[in-house]
Parts: structure tokens; C-alpha cells; sequence
């Protein structure tokens, strides 16, 4: 299991605060595509009461913020945004990684993915730099070239950039779309100025021409898109999966995913299981 130095900084609260909270809430609600009067019901509060927060008639209190928050499904780090626009504190601490705070959760993670092995298993933030990999994502990345392992390292990169990963990615035309629309759910979801420079980079690398044999000769009944990736001659196939922690109290911690690669296929399995005999 290796693990990677943390960025020096998480991304910046992406809410302007100068706007007021009325209009974030707002947009934040007509973004859920919730009516004032289905958003009141959920907080148990009045359409009317939703209506002059909205255009800075009346205050909010904290508890109603956050409480609004809740309903409309505000990630922490905006809720703090929002709490600021109020004229209230940031209710949710964003701890550095390297924390001893954060010891346990560390340590947690480092056994999880390392007993994930010899599947890939990898976490990354909510800009997708990678904070911690195991020995399954390593033998993937054999042969990128250095400066794309660079700390910090970030996933989109090494999977898009046409000197990491993509080259080498069977059926890169649906899974670059595949990443591209789910980095696309996550700007709509932040509204992260970061996340979308990022996203208009690896959007922009070029895509390699498509080569005879770039499919297989029998498709699969795969219940999920798979991410089929040559090694060694060989095709692996892998199923992505994510996980992120339930109710997280801080920043760092509720943008934390974990992504695990599950076998697609009994080949897949066979020779990873194999590296480790």
C-alpha cells in the first residue's frame, strides 16, 4: 500500500459569500428543482417564509440554514458558505489528512484498500487527488511515465492523459465519457471553479484513433461499464465502484471517496490472483 503526499490545500469554499444567503439558497433550490412550497413542507416551515429568506426579507437563523441545507442536499463544504453568507460561523471543520486527528481514519482507509489487494482500490478527494493506493493500482500504473506521478497525483490525469492510462484502455471512448459525465454530476453538485478546470484539461487531451481488435470479439452481459485495460498483454476487466462515508462532520472527510475496482470477469481474476501465489 503507498500513500501519497496530500495537497497542500483543499479547494476554496466555491459560494460566494458577498451574495447573500437569500440568492444561494435559491439557487441552490431551483438547481434541485424544488418549489419553495415542497422545500417548506420538507423543513417544516411556509412557502412564505422560504420566499422572503430568498430575497433577503428575513434573516435565517442558523438552525433554518442548515436545516434548508439538509433538504436540499448543500455538500459541507458549501454549507459553510451558505453559514457565512448568513453572518454565521463555519459549523463544519475542515481537518488537514496528515491531522493526528484523522490518525484512525488513516489508518482505516490504509487497511481497507490494502485488504482490497490484489484488486486496484484507491481514495481520493473531491478534485480527485489520489491520498492513498494499493499494490493493485501500482501494477496499472507500471510504465506511466514520471511526471505524471508526481504527487499529487490525481486520477483523471493518469486515466485520461495520453501518455498515463488511456493508451492502454480497451474501450477508452466509453469510459473517458463515462469520467467526463461523472465529473460533470460533481460540478453541478459543488459548483467547484477547480473541478471544472479540471475537467476542461483532461476534456481537452486527445483521443487516440481506434485500432482494429480495440473490443473484444465476444461481448460480455456486463451489469455495469467496464474499464478494460491491457497489462502485459493481457485484458483486464474491472467493475468501478465508490464509496464515501455516511453523515460526515468534516470537510475532509465528507469529500473523501473510496474507489474500488472490482474483477469483471473470471480471466480478470485468475491472473490477478495469480501475481499474488
Amino acid at each position: 500500500m503507498t500513500t501519497v503526499p496530500p495537497r497542500d490545500a483543499a479547494p476554496p469554499a466555491t459560494a460566494p459569500v458577498d451574495r447573500g444567503v437569500g440568492p444561494l439558497l435559491r439557487a441552490w433550490r431551483e438547481q434541485r428543482r424544488v418549489s419553495q412550497l415542497e422545500l417548506a413542507l420538507r423543513a417544516d416551515s411556509s412557502a412564505r417564509h422560504i420566499s422572503f429568506i430568498e430575497t433577503g426579507r428575513s434573516r435565517p437563523s442558523e438552525e433554518m440554514v442548515l436545516r434548508l441545507a439538509e433538504h436540499l442536499d448543500v455538500p459541507v463544504r458549501e454549507r459553510n458558505a451558505l453559514l457565512l453568507a448568513a453572518g454565521y460561523a463555519p459549523r463544519y471543520p475542515e481537518t488537514p489528512l496528515t491531522d493526528p486527528a484523522l490518525d484512525a481514519l488513516r489508518a482505516g482507509l490504509e487497511r481497507l484498500i490494502q485488504g482490497y489487494e490484489p484488486y486496484p482500490a484507491v481514495v481520493v478527494d473531491a478534485m480527485y487527488n489520489v491520498h492513498a493506493a494499493n499494490r493493485g493500482i501500482l501494477m496499472l500504473l507500471d510504465g506511466v511515465p514520471e511526471h505524471l506521478l508526481t504527487p499529487p497525483l490525481n486520477a483523471m490525469r493518469l486515466t485520461l492523459h495520453p501518455e498515463g492510462l488511456a493508451p492502454r484502455i480497451r474501450n477508452l471512448r466509453e469510459w473517458r465519457g463515462h469520467l467526463l459525465d461523472q465529473m460533470a454530476r460533481q460540478i453541478a453538485l459543488r459548483r467547484s471553479e477547480p473541478l471544472k478546470r479540471l475537467y476542461e484539461e483532461v476534456a481537452a487531451y486527445p483521443v487516440p484513433p481506434e485500432t482494429p481488435g480495440s473490443e473484444p470479439a465476444e461481448p460480455v452481459p456486463y451489469f455495469a461499464l467496464p474499464m478494460q485495460v491491457e497489462h502485459e498483454g493481457r485484458v483486464l476487466s474491472f467493475i468501478s465502484s465508490i464509496s464515501t462515508f455516511n453523515t460526515p462532520m468534516d470537510v475532509t472527510v465528507a469529500e473523501l471517496a473510496v474507489e474500488t475496482f472490482l474483477p469483471a470477469d473470471p480471466a480478470t481474476v485468475k491472473y490477478l490472483q495469480s501475481m499474488v501465489a
